[in-house]
């Protein structure tokens, strides 16, 4: 989080204590899952670990922010997000435009 992302999400399932298997989710910030942008704001990497016990499942979600540049980001931004355009000063005219076309 400290990297810039705006979210993350680790899970670890398999024998952690005893012999029942559980999994205990860590989230932390704000992850999207559903929808088009899931595809390229969230990075998920999978990874087993053998242990003498059994093996344990780890996944890691990250999303990554908005960055214009693409450098550290996807360059498309979010659907919900909303940008605000100053208006342009608009230059009235001082003659009224039917004498200008020619009267």
């Amino acid at each position: 989080m400290e990297s810039g992302a705006k979210g993350c999400e680790v899970v670890v399932s398999g024998k952690l204590r005893g012999q029942r298997a559980k999994s205990m989710k860590f989230v932390d910030g704000l992850m999207i899952h559903s929808g088009d942008p899931v595809n390229y704001y969230v990075d998920t990497a999978v990874r087993h670990v053998l242990l003498r016990q059994g093996v344990l499942g780890i996944k890691v979600k990250i999303m990554l922010p908005w960055d214009p540049t693409g450098k550290i980001g996807p360059k498309k931004p979010l659907p919900d997000h909303v940008s605000i355009v100053e208006p342009k000063d608009e230059i009235l005219p001082t003659t009224p435009i039917s004498e200008q076309k020619g009267g």
